[in-house]
């Protein structure tokens, strides 16, 4: 038997708790942007994905209003870094609610590393970093979605696959990618399956 639930009649924020709990995994923007006074601001975000491939556009949510948020609209551009297990405790701590004046690269201890097309810093510990330019944003209730144009991507040579030197592959068993899952729980790499698409043929 199933228990019904109607988000009109649930508590404030009572439908975050559930639909975050059953949308996963759900992987992470790990979100570099600069305020206008020069300060690095580094946070997670779990309400990501691929918005377009071709023009590649990425997106992510903030739910209320961060310095995220903020910077992207000020400036216009952001870096979305991979995040990786073996960072998990630098992705946790780089969600407190730390104010606008203090970097969380620094609060945590991260490696800047200069970007190639926008202003926003890389993470130089992580294995991917997506730089964008703000394509648009899109408000829907406590959140915003931003949609970026990717301008330009830059992967450790370590994660990708060069078996095929025309179209390098990012490895998922080295990238070791971590998601977020209900609570205050995350989740790892578990067993991979590999399962070509079937094409439909009429006889």
């Amino acid at each position: 038997m199933r228990r019904d639930f109607y988000p009109a009649e649930l508590p404030s924020m009572g439908c975050y708790h559930l639909l975050t709990a059953v949308v996963v995994p759900r992987p992470i923007a790990w979100v570099s942007t600069v305020s206008t006074t020069g300060v690095d601001n580094l946070a997670p975000h779990s309400f990501f994905s691929v918005s377009c491939a071709e023009p590649p556009v990425i997106q992510f949510t903030s739910v209320g209003r961060k310095d995220s948020l903020r910077n992207v609209e000020q400036t216009g551009e952001f870096v979305v870094c991979f995040a990786p297990e073996k960072l998990y405790l630098q992705i946790n701590e780089s969600a407190t609610d730390y104010p606008p004046e203090i970097s969380e690269f620094d609060a945590v201890g991260l490696t800047r590393e200069p970007s190639l097309r926008v202003s926003p810093p890389r993470v130089a510990e992580s294995p991917v970093a997506i730089e964008c330019t703000l394509n648009r944003t899109i408000e829907l209730g406590n959140s915003t979605v931003v949609m970026g144009d990717v301008v330009h991507i830059a992967i450790d040579e370590d994660v990708l696959d060069t078996s095929r030197p025309d179209r390098p592959h990012p490895r998922i068993d080295s990238l070791k990618p971590l998601s977020r899952l209900g609570k205050d729980e995350w989740g790892l790499l578990g067993e991979i399956r590999s399962i070509k698409r079937n094409k439909y043929r009429e006889d």
